[in-house]
């Protein structure tokens, strides 16, 4: 079994920051990317920010230069770092990872519970 858990949940001004992390538990191989997705009430569920196992990194364009994407590899965890929040970054924000939980498996998707992100103008 493998479990992400969120954490981080908060409100928050605008302009303000909030870092967000997510820790993967549980039988675990390989972590492929790890992600940040988002989910504002009415709204599809959108890509924010993926981080490769090397490093590299992704942003939808309405986060570069405000949010960072790191992870800690021997610790299994993600982070996104928000600065310079909007009322338009109010969402759930969700982890995601592309995992191997053994060599013999195929990669799987698996996803947190979710996280509320309030930001009041």
């Amino acid at each position: 079994q493998v479990q992400l858990v969120e954490s981080g949940e908060g409100l928050v001004q605008a302009g303000g920051s909030l870092r967000l992390a997510c820790v993967a538990s549980g039988s675990i191989f390989f972590i492929y990317a790890m992600n940040w997705y988002r989910q504002a009430p009415g709204k599809q569920r959108e890509l924010v920010a993926t981080i490769t196992s090397g490093g590299g990194t992704y942003y939808v364009d309405s986060v570069k230069g405000r949010f960072t994407i790191s992870r800690d590899n021997a610790k299994n965890k993600v982070y996104l770092q928000m600065n310079g929040l909007n009322a338009e970054d109010t969402a759930v924000y969700y982890c995601n990872a592309d995992l191997r939980i053994n060599p013999l498996t195929s990669r799987n998707n698996f996803w947190g519970q979710g996280t509320q992100v309030t930001v009041s103008s």
